[in-house]
């Protein structure tokens, strides 16, 4: 009863062409802001003042004209010393200059924490990937619970008539897989169809999950599966009755280990 269909295979996405892209602007942003900041100090300060030029002076020499008589004598056009001419050279105040490299020191600042902030930050977050998950130990009473409530669910199942036989059982004993990893049992590469719940029953102490009941009351259960799962021939009322049997010894033994 294996499903040999597979699942479409996705469409290649973009998304793995892009993320080392944006990993690259994330990190190196900064270093340009901080790049462009410094071309804009250097121009600012060769630009500080407004050049003009000087009004020219007067000439010193100025060639004679004679004067001929008219009605009204022309005014004459006097003449400038050279020290005479008045500059008209425009200044920026100081305090425009002071200001303008205080704001850019402040933007050069604070574009360097930021920088030092993304790299501490990427640092932190390797190391916290690289250290192991401490996983908390669990008590025999608490995984004891836990894996009476999936026999319950799994005696309710067997008990609907309306149910099949063979989806009853598996389902059972899938309830059971379900249990153990999430008691923190690990599915090991080499395991057969019933190691992980037989660790779970007899505990696991590299996971940190105690021992709850012994593996001989889950044979019974665990043959009845096997049964169900791969057998070609029909699972009649029989197998049900045979893994509820199974099912309500094991629940026994595991209240008596919770009621201890």
């Amino acid at each position: 009863m294996t499903d040999r269909t597979r699942p479409p295979t996705p469409a290649p996405s973009a998304e793995p062409v892009l993320q080392p892209v944006l990993g690259l602007l994330r990190r190196w942003w900064p270093v340009g802001a901080v790049a462009v900041l410094l071309a804009g100090a250097a121009l600012a300060s060769a630009h500080s003042s407004i050049g003009a030029s000087r009004i020219p002076p007067a000439a010193e020499n100025v060639p004679w004209v004679p004067e001929y008589p008219t009605v009204e004598p022309s005014p004459s056009i006097p003449i400038e010393p050279r020290d005479a001419g008045e500059a008209t050279q425009a200044h920026i105040p100081q305090w425009v200059g002071t200001v303008a490299v205080a704001l850019l020191g402040l933007a050069i600042l604070a574009a360097l924490g930021y920088l030092c902030w993304i790299l501490i930050r990427g640092a932190l977050r390797r190391t916290t990937r690289a250290l192991p998950a401490q996983r908390a130990r669990r008590t025999a009473e608490g995984t004891a619970r836990e894996v009476v409530a999936a026999l319950d669910a799994g005696l309710v199942e067997l008990d609907d008539r309306d149910t099949d036989p063979r989806v009853a059982v598996i389902a059972c004993w899938v309830r059971l897989e379900e249990t153990a990893a999430a008691a923190g049992v690990p599915r090991l590469a080499g395991d057969t169809p019933t190691d992980l719940v037989s660790r779970l029953l007899q505990g696991d102490p590299a996971a940190g999950v105690p021992a709850i009941a012994s593996t001989d009351v889950l044979a019974e259960f665990a043959y009845v599966y096997r049964e169900a799962r791969y057998a070609t021939h029909p699972v009649n009322e029989r197998t049900r009755d045979q893994a509820r049997a199974a099912l309500v010894r094991l629940r026994g033994e595991l209240s008596a280990a919770v009621s201890s």
